[in-house]
C-alpha cells in the first residue's frame, strides 16, 4: 500500500472522529438543563404512600342493639330457611345434624339435650359462655371464626341487617324472650335529637300556618257591624 492510501485511510478515520465529535456538542446544546427558568411545581404525594403501604382503613360497624332495634322477625324467619335443612326451631322437636334452635338466645352454649358437639363448642361451654346475642351474631357472621373446629360447615351470614333480622326471629323463639341489648348512649341521645328536631319542626310550621294576633284583631276591625 502506497502513502497516498494509507493518508486517504487516515483522513478518512480523522474525518469521523471529528464528526462524531461535532455532533456530540450539538445534542449537548441542544438537550442540556435550563437552569434558573423559575420555581417547580412538585407533585403531591399519592395519599396512603409511605411506609407500609399506608394506613387501613377501618370501617365503623354499626352497633348491634342499633340493627336490632330495627329488626324485623318476619324477615329474619325467612332467613331462617337456610337453615331449615340442619335446625329444628319448633319447641320439643328432634335434632337434626345440627341442634334444636328453641329457646337458644340466653342458653349456655354446646348443651341442647341429645346432640354431640365439636370440642370448640364444648370448651366454650366449659366456660361459662352463653348464646348471648352478640355471641350468636358472631358465630353467625363465621361459625369457624368464633369457634375453630366446629363441625358446622355453613359459611355464615355476611349482612348486618340479615343477621339481626335472624336474631329478632329467634328472640320470638323462646318462653321467656331475652331483652335485647341497649344500643349506645350516644346513639339514643342522636335519636332523641332527630326526635325533638322534628317535633320543633312540625311545631314551628303550625305556628308559621296559624294565624297572627295582630290579623286577627285587623280583621275583626275591617269586619262590617251588623
Amino acid at each position: 500500500m502506497d502513502s497516498f492510501e494509507l493518508n486517504k485511510i487516515i483522513g478518512a478515520i480523522l474525518g469521523t472522529l471529528l464528526f462524531v465529535m461535532g455532533v456530540g456538542f450539538v445534542a449537548e446544546a441542544i438537550y442540556a438543563p435550563i437552569e434558573d427558568n423559575g420555581a417547580g411545581y412538585t407533585l403531591a404525594e399519592a395519599e396512603g404512600a409511605g411506609h407500609g403501604g399506608g394506613e387501613e382503613v377501618v370501617e365503623e360497624k354499626t352497633p348491634l342493639g342499633v340493627l336490632l332495634a330495627s329488626a324485623d322477625p318476619a324477615k329474619g324467619e325467612s332467613v331462617a330457611k337456610k337453615c331449615a335443612s340442619c335446625h329444628n326451631f319448633e319447641a320439643g322437636a328432634a335434632n337434626k345434624t345440627g341442634p334444636g334452635l328453641y329457646g337458644v338466645v340466653g342458653h349456655p352454649i354446646a348443651s341442647h339435650d341429645g346432640f354431640a358437639y365439636s370440642d370448640a363448642l364444648a370448651s366454650l361451654g366449659a366456660e361459662g359462655e352463653t348464646w348471648t346475642y352478640e355471641n350468636l351474631d358472631a358465630f353467625l357472621t363465621s361459625p369457624k371464626a368464633f369457634a375453630p373446629g366446629t363441625k358446622m360447615t355453613f359459611a355464615g351470614l355476611r349482612r348486618d341487617n340479615e343477621r339481626a333480622d335472624l336474631l329478632a326471629y329467634l328472640q320470638t323463639l323462646s318462653d321467656a324472650p331475652v331483652a335485647f341489648p341497649e344500643p349506645p348512649a350516644e346513639e339514643t341521645a342522636l335519636e332523641e335529637i332527630v326526635d325533638n328536631e322534628g317535633g320543633d319542626a312540625e311545631m314551628q310550621a303550625e305556628e308559621e300556618a296559624a294565624p297572627s294576633d295582630a290579623a286577627v284583631e285587623e280583621a275583626t276591625e275591617a269586619a262590617p257591624a251588623h
